[in-house]
């Protein structure tokens, strides 16, 4: 432990951020004051007092003395290197401070006590071995400083106190750690720290020893790719000069090309990324050809292109009514859409929260009546270009989202495509047949354009080719569908809905008139005034060659009888010009196909024999006609019960049964000659077996049916019916009213009985149509049969046929 001894009265030689420990050999400056001031105080009272002049060095840290210092003794007074006047001072031993006293000179005079360093003789074993360490670490770190002859003079030190103090010539310790050095008395607890700060410092200086040497590695490695890849330039370019193509340096800067691009932020830094990489990979690399493929899709995607929109409201309504016929609902929709959008422009809103007003119209309705020749007349009123998707038989998820890149082929999706196709962020997009998408182990592409046709999500859809954000928010989508019911209801939700249920006939004859006949005469070779085609060979090429709900059949009979005119005048058989006449179309083209039931003999009409009734329906081509028929089986025979064919569903079954079922309940009311219906079997046939047909309209043709069957009168050959029917005889509601009637009005059928509660959807139905049709809306199946048979022809009841 160490002691203290008698008081010593020392002048005060102050370090600032300096400490000096015993066995130090130190220089300072006498141009200091204190300094000089201590050196001249320690010097006159020497003179007094054999040996060297002392002082008290004492560290001050911030104002504040410390209340250890060291006795020092000044060696020798000359000049220092740089030539000032220096004192070259030795530090001996700890000394406590204690209270200031008086002495000569100017300095600070106080009284010190020396403190006893020594420690037990021989050293304990535990010491001897931190002896060891310190000097081992001492060693390691002198030697990665080349410092050789100290090494030898730090080995030489036995003294444990010298040994601890010798750590004060170490540059690596701060003021703080130095004065804590300078405050430990106790010999073995000073080399403890010592060899604790020794061994700290060795650990950082390995750990930056490391890192720098991270760094040069890096620095290398950079260095030496540039220089290789300056070198690789250089042949590059010796090799283009040698085959002449100087063009090559120009089409390979990728990274010019992006510079130069006007991309949006973040995808040029996508751009730059896979630059990057792209001049980091060899040519042999297969990534280098993705890179250069997915590059190439990037630049020219119009990033930043769109055209202005057309925002003249009548022009727009003019083209719409000079390239369709009819389609009201349609144009009103398209008209309201450029009006709206045309005020937000005005007021400012033309982008709110990111996104812009795009739409998603859904054009649904049977083949031919225009749909995919509609989304051209849009873009073409609005000023846009346009591009039509078909999406037909799609099954793989990645025709709409694109291939990951990792795949050998990858393509983006087929909107990303349609967009670059374009030219401009804001094109009309047709999804042609969305109806017809399927769905297997790939995917489903439906399910994938949920994201497309949704405006809130669309303005940050993701390709997986691209992997870039493509704001999807301004493109106008039109979706064009013949069944309603095969598009999955998520994917419906998000469009809105407009029904294109086919035309009049009145309306085939203006199309017929004005587009298709002009077009089919450029395609045959003629001149217009070379043949022209009567407007009553019109009519009857629509009500008798044909029977759709659209125009492309028509398009197919004019375009046949023109062949047949212009290969009859090239065989010198015809003159022209020629006018087709209604009495020619036998001539040119054979016999119509599709005569009216009214225009028939009485005899050879379905509806000749009890039990055949007319009824309504709706198919993928639109609306048509379709007949019941009814029978009942020999009662020899025994096969009682319901027979059904004509391949139908469950729905239409089922409204077969409640047919019967109300017969046999309510028949005596009706005055028909129930007891036959159970002792015989009933048969109900649908025409066109081949045909699936099912639904629950049916069910009040199929009671007339069977109530003209055991009533034996006959169903009034211009009646035609549609309505569901319930056990106790109401006539229930239906869908696809409008499609019915206009089926009923090619037909020639004049009456239409329809449900009472579906008498609004009559507004629905052109005003022509309406008038050459004498429509009953009915709620109870009396109504029915009391509209839909002929009367009695005597009181008798006549005998029920066993078929029909």
């Amino acid at each position: 432990m160490a002691a203290e001894s008698t008081p010593l009265a020392l002048p005060v030689l102050p370090l600032d951020d300096e400490v000096v420990l015993p066995g130090m050999v130190v220089p300072l400056d006498l141009s200091d004051s204190e300094v000089r001031a201590a050196v001249e105080a320690a010097q006159a009272a020497a003179r007094d007092e054999p040996g060297k002049p002392k002082v008290l060095l004492v560290p001050r840290v911030d104002g504040t003395y410390a209340g250890t210092g060291v006795l020092g003794t000044v060696e020798q007074v000359g000049r220092l290197a740089d030539g000032d006047p220096g004192a070259l001072i030795r530090g001996r031993g700890r000394v406590r401070i204690g209270a200031g006293t008086t002495g000569p000179g100017a300095a600070l005079w106080v009284e010190g006590t020396r403190i006893d360093e020594s420690v037990p003789d021989p050293l304990p074993g535990h010491v001897t071995e931190l002896v060891k360490e310190y000097k081992a670490l001492a060693t390691a770190w002198l030697r990665k400083r080349g410092a050789w002859q100290v090494v030898d003079r730090v080995q030489a030190i036995d003294d444990v106190s010298a040994l601890a103090d010798n750590s004060g010539y170490s540059p690596f310790l701060t003021t703080d750690q130095k004065v804590a050095l300078l405050e430990t008395t106790d010999p073995v607890a000073r080399l403890k720290l010592a060899t604790q700060q020794l061994r700290d410092h060795l650990a950082e200086q390995d750990v930056a020893e490391t890192i720098a040497k991270d760094v040069q590695e890096g620095v290398d490695k950079q260095q030496r790719e540039f220089l290789l890849r300056r070198q690789l330039e250089a042949v590059r370019k010796e090799l283009r000069e040698l085959n002449g193509d100087q063009e090559g340096e120009e089409s390979d800067d990728y990274r010019a090309r992006v510079e130069a691009a006007d991309l949006p932020e973040k995808v040029r830094e996508a751009a730059l990324k896979e630059v990057d990489k792209l001049e980091r990979s060899s040519d042999q690399s297969p990534e280098g050809s993705w890179i250069r493929t997915w590059l190439d899709t990037v630049l020219e995607m119009p990033w930043n292109e769109r055209t202005e929109d057309s925002y003249d409201i009548r022009g727009a309504q003019q083209v719409l009514d000079a390239e369709h016929a009819g389609l009201q609902d349609v144009k009103e929709r398209i008209t309201e859409y450029l009006a709206v959008r045309k005020r937000r422009s005005e007021r400012g809103l033309g982008v709110v929260g990111g996104r812009r007003g795009g739409a998603v119209l859904a054009l649904v309705g049977p083949p031919g009546v225009g749909k995919t020749s509609l989304g051209e007349s849009v873009a073409h009123a609005m000023g846009r270009k346009f591009v039509r998707v078909a999406l037909g038989g799609v099954r793989d998820e990645a025709e709409i989202r694109g291939h990951r890149r990792t795949y050998v082929g990858a393509l983006p999706g087929r909107i990303v495509r349609a967009i670059k196709e374009a030219g401009s962020m804001n094109p009309v997009v047709l999804l042609d047949e969305i109806d017809k998408v399927g769905s297997d182990f790939r995917g489903d592409p439906a399910a994938a354009l949920l994201e497309v046709l949704d405006p809130a999500q669309n303005h940050t859809f993701r390709d997986h080719y691209l992997e870039v954000e493509l704001d999807l928010s301004d493109v106008v989508f039109l979706a064009t569908a013949n069944v309603l019911e095969a598009i999955p209801e998520a994917l419906l939700d998000r469009m809105e809905m407009v029904r294109l249920d086919g035309y009049t006939e009145d309306e085939k004859i203006v199309i017929a008139r004005d587009h298709l006949l002009p077009r089919q005469l450029e395609r045959a070779g003629l001149q217009a005034d070379e043949v022209t085609i009567e407007e009553g060979a019109l009519r009857k090429l629509a009500g008798e060659y044909t029977r759709e709900a659209g125009v492309r059949t028509l398009e197919r009979s004019i375009a046949r009888l023109l062949r047949k005119v212009a290969a009859q005048h090239e065989l010198g058989e015809r003159e022209l010009p020629f006018t087709v006449a209604e009495g020619d179309l036998r001539d040119l083209i054979g016999r119509p196909h599709h005569v009216p039931e009214s225009a028939q003999e009485p005899a050879e009409r379905r509806t000749a024999v009890p039990g055949v009734a007319t009824g309504l329906a709706v198919t993928g081509a639109g609306g048509d006609v379709l007949y019941v028929e009814a029978s009942l089986a020999d009662p020899e025979t025994g096969a009682a019960g319901l027979t059904l064919t004509g391949q139908l569903g469950d729905v239409m079954k089922e409204s077969a049964q409640i047919a019967l079922s109300f017969l046999r309940s309510h028949g005596a009311e009706l005055e028909l000659p129930v007891g036959d219906l159970k002792d015989r079997g009933v048969h109900i046939h649908f025409p066109a077996g081949a045909v699936p047909k099912d639904g629950p309209s049916a069910g009040i043709t199929m009671t007339t049916a069977l109530a003209s069957l055991l009533s034996g009168r006959l169903v009034r050959t211009d009646v035609a019916m549609t309505g569901e029917v319930s056990l106790t005889g109401r006539v229930l509601p239906i869908g696809g009213v409008k499609q019915k009637l206009l089926a009923a009005h090619r037909a020639g059928v004049t009456t239409v009985i329809i449900p009472k509660r579906n008498e609004p959807d009559l507004d629905d139905v052109p005003a022509e149509v309406l008038e050459k049709l004498d429509v009953h809306p009915v709620t109870d199946v009396r109504q029915v049969l009391e509209l839909a048979l002929s009367p009695a022809t005597n009181g008798a009841a006549p005998e029920v046929p066993a078929a029909a």
